[in-house]
């Protein structure tokens, strides 16, 4: 005969405590002292107690999930980022799910419906670019959407996230203080992307502000991946007139562009300069180690944790943050040779 499932009643019975405060610990663990809330845990894994969220969402008119949509699960940037946002949403009593559109508008805007429909209490977007008639949806739906790996102050959509223009603008300077007047860039796509777009933006006006000509920026656009940053790197040092620097619009592809110069026989960075973004751990681990922009990934997710949060417990309005970066110096950046 099949045992009755266990309830609330009976995992306070076993913790000696109220049901109000299993209710608590299991919604808002962060509100529940520690030894009070690993007594209620120990008793809904011997129990093996599963609350009814169903039955909780339809009476609190909330799911206590938030959707979190990225563009691929292959950038270790944003897995960085999910996490602490993950981390602070479990701190709070929130579950969160993830989808990847492989940097396709159709899927970001399926997935994001799908999300709604599952009863998403929020959701946190890349970047500002897409349809308009999306955020039209999500507002008639009463879906928050908060925006993150940018920043830009003159939208009116709040975000938590950082210059991508400025960060790429203040690489560049430091490449051009290094005596190079010949760039090159590679950049993931920057149709429908404004991250990669405003990477662009800010190295063309670095070199204006040095007093380069901006058009004469070699720029090769390719999707994500170490071998897409060597065939890049291959086009740039073998058609044309060559760069004395590269800068790459991530990591990725900037370790991919040193690994074809490893076969090229090209030193790096005695022949040429190569510069990342986003001082991911394959940059320290690099040969020669990666000279690149850093990001505060797992701040901006943990601010974004932060601030979904407090907006759907609390109504709290979601105001902008933004987020320092910093040029990180490491081997790839030397002076320009003599004669270059």
């Amino acid at each position: 005969m099949k045992r009755p499932a266990p309830t609330l009643h009976d995992v306070a019975i076993a913790a000696s405590v109220s049901t109000a405060t299993v209710s608590r610990c299991l919604n808002f663990p962060d509100q529940v002292a520690k030894q009070t809330r690993d007594k209620v845990m120990s008793a809904v894994e011997s129990l093996g107690y599963s609350p009814n969220f169903g039955a909780k969402a339809m009476a609190a008119r909330r799911t206590n999930t938030i959707g979190a949509i990225i563009p691929t699960m292959e950038n270790a940037m944003f897995a960085r980022g999910l996490e602490a946002f993950q981390e602070e949403l479990r701190l709070h009593g929130f579950t969160m799910l993830v989808a990847s559109t492989s940097y396709r508008p159709e899927i970001e805007e399926e997935q994001i419906k799908s999300l709604v429909a599952r009863g998403a209490d929020g959701l946190l977007l890349i970047g500002h670019e897409r349809d308009p008639e999306i955020y039209r949806f999500l507002e008639a739906q009463g879906v928050p959407a908060l925006i993150t790996w940018v920043f830009d102050p003159r939208s009116e959509r709040p975000s938590v996230g950082f210059d991508n223009r400025a960060a790429m603008m203040e690489m560049a300077m430091k490449v051009i203080e290094f005596g190079h007047t010949k760039l090159a860039f590679i950049s993931a796509v920057t149709a429908q992307n404004d991250r990669a777009s405003a990477r662009l933006n800010g190295i063309q006006n670095a070199m204006s502000s040095a007093g380069l000509n901006a058009n004469d920026l070699r720029c090769i656009e390719t999707n994500y991946g170490i071998e897409e940053g060597a065939v890049a790197f291959d086009r740039l040092m073998t058609n044309g007139p060559r760069p004395t620097a590269i800068l790459c619009g991530n990591d990725v592809l900037a370790v991919g562009a040193l690994r074809r110069a490893r076969e090229l026989k090209i030193a790096v960075p005695q022949d040429v300069s190569i510069v990342g973004f986003d001082d991911i751990e394959l940059a320290q681990v690099a040969y020669p180690p990666l000279t690149t922009v850093h990001v505060p990934h797992r701040e901006m997710g943990r601010r974004a944790g932060q601030v979904l949060v407090d907006h759907v417990k609390n109504g709290t309005p979601i105001k902008s943050v933004l987020l320092p970066t910093r040029p990180i110096l490491r081997e790839t950046l030397a002076p320009v040779k003599a004669g270059s």
